[in-house]
């Protein structure tokens, strides 16, 4: 599944808008750096072996939500919920990723 071990959560980067859009997108408070939840949920899924590479692009799966990023540039393009919510996958403070057991 994962084809390219070449994303680099630390890298990630997007513009003003892109940060407003994956916030109301998934649903992170105002407080939430989407950047730096979307890094955390990079990492993760680079452990998980959830990352697909379609074209230019990777997607980012994990529990609710799927991130999408430029391969080339680690630009986040953006993000969605899926299957229901990500309030799971981040908590209702938006910093933690469903760690395991809690």
């Amino acid at each position: 599944m994962l084809e390219n071990l070449t994303l680099r959560p630390a890298l990630l980067h997007t513009t003003e808008l892109g940060e407003l859009r994956i916030r109301r997108n998934l649903g992170l408070g105002a407080g939430i750096n989407a950047v730096e939840w979307c890094g955390r949920a990079a990492a993760r899924a680079i452990k998980e072996n959830s990352i697909v590479q379609n074209g230019k692009n990777w997607y980012i799966y994990g529990d609710g939500y799927v991130i999408t990023v430029h391969r080339h540039s680690h630009t986040i393009i953006t993000a969605h919920r899926r299957g229901g919510t990500a309030t799971g996958a981040r908590g209702h403070s938006g910093e933690n990723l469903n760690p395991k057991g809690a």
